[in-house]
């Protein structure tokens, strides 16, 4: 119940929870759509979906100042890539919630005459950079955790003449090269579970920007799976704030 009430009480954590619900939503309307009898259901699940999406965008309202907070801080990075992938994708957010901005301002009859598809088009762009930047952000950490555990390996084979990993006897099948290649990569998500958990939370996130954009087109049931499993992500990151990439 502790945990309950502390993420209900941040609204980021409020907008995971909505966020889980409408991808939940969308996964069972898809599983039932197509089966008899079950036309009322999908309706009402269609409808939680479509209440759960505009509550969200009332959590996003002045989202973009801490997104612009966020860009001014990351060109202190000292490291060019870090420096210059987070401060693009910080960007490309601030532009992504003032486009849902006006989306909301639309919907609520706040503001009239604007196109709908085109300000959908212009924010899920938006998305779809940022994720990209995010990706490869995450790839560059990833590269460099697996160079830091070859050289911890290769000091440690110096010191002991021998090295043995019981837990991971499975990979002896698998040609040296590629064996050597998971075993860095497992390490490297095994020593440091926010890099997992944000490399999983990007790549589940980039399937909707990328069927909406029609550049991959997928079933609403993969969007729905993926999107829950980085709503689900998202809520332990806000419940665990240790388990939150910090860059």
């Amino acid at each position: 119940m502790d945990l309950f009430v502390q993420i209900t009480n941040q609204s980021q954590g409020r907008d995971r929870l909505f966020r889980a619900t409408q991808y939940a939503c969308m996964l069972l309307r898809y599983l039932v759509e197509n089966k008899p009898g079950t036309q009322k259901l999908a309706t009402k699940l269609k409808r939680v979906e479509s209440n759960m999406s505009s509550g969200r965008k009332l959590f996003r309202l002045g989202n973009f100042v801490h997104a612009l907070k966020a860009s001014k801080a990351s060109i202190q990075i000292s490291d060019p890539i870090p420096r210059c992938c987070l401060t693009a994708a910080n960007l490309n957010r601030v532009l992504y919630f003032v486009c849902d901005t006006v989306l909301w301002a639309r919907s609520v009859g706040i503001v009239s005459g604007i196109s709908k598809e085109r300000w959908l088009s212009r924010a899920t762009k938006c998305y779809y950079y940022s994720l990209l930047l995010n990706i490869l952000m995450d790839i560059y950490e990833i590269s460099w955790r697996m160079e830091k555990e070859a050289k911890e390996r290769k000091q440690k084979a110096r010191d002991t003449a021998a090295e043995s990993d019981q837990d991971l006897k499975f990979l002896s099948v698998l040609p040296k090269g590629f064996e050597n290649f998971l075993l860095l990569l497992y390490l490297s998500f095994r020593n440091h579970p926010p890099l997992l958990l944000d490399t999983i939370k990007n790549v589940c996130d980039l399937f909707s920007p990328l069927d909406r954009l029609e550049i991959y087109s997928t079933s609403q049931g993969i969007i729905g799976i993926c999107g829950l499993v980085s709503s689900l992500v998202g809520i332990l990151t806000v419940a665990n704030p240790s388990l939150k990439i910090k860059h």
